[in-house]
């Protein structure tokens, strides 16, 4: 028997919002059909209008609070506001906190059904706005004058901005700089539909620890016009240039980098640090995007790995390496394995730069080379997860059980899927001991957390 939706398409009703989604968006129940609606909070009476219902939940928008969160925060109103990806940008510090680490309590014993696991109070941030150091945004032209920012949601129209809460201040000029210098050379932006023109992306990365910054353009054309008093104009405006890169995307196409990448002026990398481990960064590398709790995530996997200098450790999913290169710090020998072989070979790059002997790296799918090297006698005493947020893939975890490292270390980007591979681990013989999270994107709704696990005794 089907049920019966409660509401209809264009009802005004009152609620009361009793929780959040993954998304940000408050969450009403009228007998007991769930409504989201974004920008309502937990604790909040408000008027909402239905604007779309399904069998089982349905949309709404909020139209007035009667009792406002106290965890509530007026902003000022703007694109950016309204579509920059700060989905709880209207919440406190504190009440973001609050709603993370909850969510991480909630996931683990509804989809992990575990109970008695101790999870850490979340780890934020002192200052948590203005921490990203790198920002790739489309351009578009609007009244003769080039614009760029971000994609309002589920459209192509580019909205323009000057500047994000969550870039950090160098990023925020490198962008509005070289647009604005582009502009003023004319150089035409790509137009998506009919697959013409030529600049589709300024990308600008900064090394907080190194005060470096690279500028790259991306561009549909091998060509780019005014290359050479663009270049000057960048290095005279922005001090702190240390790369200028051309990087070519000529297909029909939204990932936004494409495969000929040129140096334009200046070095080919720009320099970082996370800890005492130094990194170098291309226009292409993978690279943390908040180097400062990412430093914070990293201590905490290097204390539950609890590293004694004798131990093989293997470290899946290792991108550029740099959980790899904290972990080699305390370990006899650090294995990596990760699918993208650029990614191999900046860690390879990376291990060098650091004097770093103790480690080796292999392109390959974890689920794949991991397996492979159990099957030739290569087992490891502590195993290092940092999947993507699918989690991992159940060869992996499989092999986890039958390879029986002492210590899992899992590092995760998604609450959900962590908790179904921690359950899939106690089942075949873990204990999860703690859980830290640990919040990398303050102002989104994402949470990283940090898992210790143990094999069980006669495992």
């Amino acid at each position: 028997m089907s049920r019966i939706v409660p509401v209809n398409k264009n009802d005004y009703i009152d609620v009361v919002f009793e929780d959040l989604t993954h998304d940000g968006a408050g969450v009403a129940k009228i007998d007991g059909y769930p409504l989201f609606v974004p920008n309502g909070l937990p604790g909040e009476k408000a008027k909402v209008k239905v604007i779309k219902t399904g069998k089982g939940y349905g949309f709404g928008r909020l139209v007035e609070i009667y009792e406002k969160s106290p965890y509530r925060v007026e902003i000022e109103s703007s694109e950016f506001h309204k579509y920059g990806g700060c989905q709880l940008e209207h919440i406190s510090y504190e009440g973001q906190l609050k709603y993370k680490e909850n969510q991480v309590r909630q996931v683990l014993t509804r989809i992990g059904k575990l109970e008695d696991v101790v999870v850490h109070p979340i780890l934020g941030m002192d200052n948590p706005v203005h921490y990203r150091n790198k920002a790739q945004v489309p351009v578009g032209e609007k009244d003769g004058k080039l614009i760029a920012g971000f994609f309002k949601p589920r459209s192509h129209e580019i909205v323009d901005t000057n500047e994000s809460v969550i870039q950090l201040p160098e990023i925020n000029e490198a962008v509005q700089v070289v647009k604005e210098i582009c502009s003023e050379l004319r150089i035409p932006a790509y137009h998506e539909e009919s697959h013409k023109g030529v600049l589709r992306h300024i990308m600008a990365r900064y090394g907080q620890q190194t005060g470096e910054l690279m500028v790259v353009v991306i561009t549909r054309t091998a060509d780019l016009p005014h290359k050479d008093k663009l270049v000057e104009q960048i290095v005279a405006q922005l001090p702190k240039v240390k790369s200028i890169v051309h990087n070519v995307n000529s297909k029909r196409t939204n990932v936004i980098m494409g495969e000929k990448t040129n140096v334009l002026w200046g070095n080919e990398v720009i320099y970082d640090f996370i800890g005492d481990v130094k990194f170098a960064i291309s226009a292409l590398s993978f690279y943390q995007v908040n180097p400062v709790q990412t430093k914070v995530l990293y201590d905490k996997a290097l204390e539950y790995a609890d590293l004694s200098g004798e131990e093989s450790v293997i470290d899946a999913y290792c991108g550029i390496g740099t959980i790899s290169l904290f972990l080699a710090q305390k370990a006899r020998k650090v294995f990596g394995v990760e699918v993208v072989p650029e990614a191999i070979e900046d860690a390879k790059r990376n291990a060098e730069l650091n004097g770093m002997t103790n480690t080796e790296f292999a392109a390959g799918e974890a689920e794949v080379v991991i397996p492979k090297w159990y099957k030739e006698g290569n087992s490891a005493d502590v195993l290092v997860v940092d999947p993507p947020r699918k989690g991992c893939d159940e060869a992996l975890l499989q092999t986890i059980i039958e390879m029986k490292p002492k210590k899992v270390v899992y590092v995760s980007c998604n609450p959900a899927t962590l908790a179904r591979d921690l359950r899939i681990l106690e089942d075949g013989g873990y204990k999860t001991v703690e859980v830290q999270p640990v919040d990398m994107f303050p102002m989104t709704t994402h949470v990283e957390c940090v898992s210790q696990l143990v094999l069980v005794e006669g495992n």
